[in-house]
């Protein structure tokens, strides 16, 4: 009998959710939600009734999928960029999400003074708190950085449902992003801050032929492997940061600029990481730990709400750019990599390359964020 761990298995089902959601995506419902929500809410309903492997019972294919093709989802969109077109978007980005990781840090206070976790978690809680803000404001990286610095992750359960918690309001918040723009602009009007049509080139209209699909697939490895091998160098430099130059400086090249598909690939590729996205939304893992489970869910969400509260409060004061400001709070809560797929739901190409910069910027500052939160309480 085939295993629903069985690799091969689980990359068709996540294949075949990519390519439904993208259909779904056509219909009169879809179109309102968008392909990637979908793809989430999908495979968050398969890894729930056990259809495929969910984030208790992981698999080396699910990591594969974070450490391999989410990077390099990145650097294929990246080498459709066109640098003269996205200055304006660069300041109004970079104020935003300095917003939203303060923002976070106020959240994740705020939050413990009104639920005192601490009754419930003891002394983790702080430790929790510091994680979580590291993660709202960076990602994974600054999440394991702080757990690691207290031996967190030795705590079994606590730890794996810290996480559950962390993908499950992650999950909801890019639903709340993908909904945000359509919502706020039915109270305020909006302003699109970042004048310019386009970021990327309009290559995504051209097919992709099999010279094309060659140079990219060496690209893209080639760009990986380097960029992997100058972080073991230089640890203080993430690799995403080094990819990601790689890709812009590309995409300047003739070379570059003559290969067709890189759009559609990368977006694909981002797809499938969604889709992973949803089979880590595990219910199961937060309702067994219990009481635990549901004070670090409220925790979790209060904090994210006011975090978002917050965003849109200071963001529409200043800027009204409504998906703007999704975009970066979903650079904030779920990392770059959302936020690329925000930008693309939203058709604001302009705003890709500067989502992956303060992704970047958040990784950056998540570490000292949370360990100052771990410090304040």
């Amino acid at each position: 009998m085939l295993s629903i761990e069985n690799p091969v298995y689980v990359l068709g089902v996540l294949c075949l959710m990519v390519l439904v959601s993208v259909y779904a995506g056509k219909t009169t419902i879809g179109k309102k939600v968008g392909p990637a929500l979908l793809v989430i809410l999908f495979t968050a309903v398969l890894a729930n009734t056990g259809l495929i492997p969910s984030a208790s019972d992981t698999i080396p294919l699910y990591n594969g999928i974070f450490t391999y093709v989410a990077p390099i989802s990145i650097f294929y969109l990246l080498l459709g960029v066109n640098l003269q077109s996205i200055k304006k978007a660069g300041a109004p980005m970079i104020i935003l999400f300095l917003i939203g990781s303060l923002a976070t840090t106020l959240g994740i206070l705020a939050a413990w003074f009104m639920l005192n976790p601490e009754t419930v978690l003891g002394e983790d809680g702080r430790i929790i708190a510091g994680m979580l803000t590291g993660t709202y404001t960076g990602g994974s990286i600054n999440f394991n950085a702080v757990a690691l610095e207290y031996d967190f992750q030795e705590r079994g359960i606590l730890y794996a449902g810290t996480i559950a918690v962390d993908n499950v309001v992650t999950t909801l918040w890019i639903m709340v992003t993908l909904a945000m723009p359509a919502l706020l602009r039915n109270l305020l009007p909006a302003k699109k801050v970042a004048t310019t049509k386009k970021s990327i080139d309009g290559e995504d209209k051209d097919a992709i032929d099999f010279r094309s699909l060659a140079w990219l697939l060496f690209l893209g490895v080639t760009a990986y492997y380097v960029s992997e091998t100058i972080s073991e160098y230089f640890p203080k430099i993430p690799s995403i940061i080094t990819l990601s130059t790689i890709g812009i400086l590309l995409a300047q090249t003739t070379l570059v600029r003559g290969l067709k598909g890189s759009h559609g690939l990368g977006l694909y590729l981002i797809y499938l990481f969604l889709a992973v996205i949803g089979a880590y939304c595990e219910i199961e893992s937060v309702i067994a730990l219990e009481q635990i489970g549901l004070t670090l869910l409220l925790f979790t969400s209060i904090a994210v709400l006011l975090h978002g509260i917050l965003v849109v409060f200071l963001g529409g004061l200043f800027y009204r750019d409504w998906e703007m400001i999704a975009i970066v709070s979903q650079a904030n809560i779920g990392g770059g990599t959302t936020a690329i797929a925000l930008a693309e739901t939203f058709g604001r190409k302009e705003l890709i390359v500067p989502a992956i910069l303060v992704g970047t910027l958040g990784n950056a500052l998540g570490t000292y964020l949370g360990f100052l939160v771990v410090y304040l309480l």
